[in-house]
């Protein structure tokens, strides 16, 4: 069976948010539309702590981002798919909690499903997708990234191309965006 994972599409990582990822609203339709067509659509949410670690009063490298029950943390609006269940990660104050699969019930929630292809979606490529794929793979699933339903928050340049060779060199399969219409030049 294959499995939609909607990765962090949450209102800090979009426009306006505490930490957006550019254009990172701009995937909410792809989203939609792959998870109209999948047969079991599950969602993973930043929910950290007031605290964690990560956060650059704390000595992170991130400002203060999706802290447990604040809209911040809340799911985009946007998202009108349908979603099975929500899983929250990166709750522990000294992890950073990048992978859906990090101290949580996906992989269980997974095998339970009898799930052997796990397509993943959502913000960020360069970071918490990229580890939630990665875990993935390492795990045993068969994995599929779909670029025109994600975005890089690409803190240095180049960092979301560097995601996808990565991924690419574990056997994650990268299907490409779909190729835009060439504007009309009258």
């Amino acid at each position: 069976m294959e499995a939609l994972l909607i990765v962090d599409v949450q209102n800090d990582f979009c426009p306006g948010g505490a930490l957006a990822v550019p254009e990172g609203d701009q995937i909410i339709d792809a989203v939609n539309r792959l998870a109209a067509q999948a047969p079991l659509v599950l969602a993973t949410r930043d929910w950290h702590p007031p605290d964690h670690g990560s956060f650059v009063d704390r000595g992170g490298v991130w400002p203060v981002h999706c802290v447990r029950g604040t809209p911040g943390a809340q799911l985009h609006p946007g998202l009108g798919a349908r979603i099975d269940a929500i899983i929250d990660k990166g709750q522990a104050s000294g992890r950073e909690g990048y992978s859906g699969f990090e101290d949580t019930s996906l992989e269980r929630l997974l095998r339970e499903r009898d799930v052997d292809t796990v397509h993943v979606v959502g913000l960020a490529l360069d970071y918490c997708v990229k580890a939630t794929a990665l875990d993935a793979r390492t795990a045993g699933f068969k994995v599929v990234v779909h670029a025109e339903a994600t975005r890089a928050v690409d803190v240095e340049p180049g960092d979301g191309e560097r995601a996808v060779a990565e991924l690419r060199a574990a056997g994650v399969e990268v299907r490409p965006a779909p190729a835009r219409p060439a504007r009309d030049a009258r």
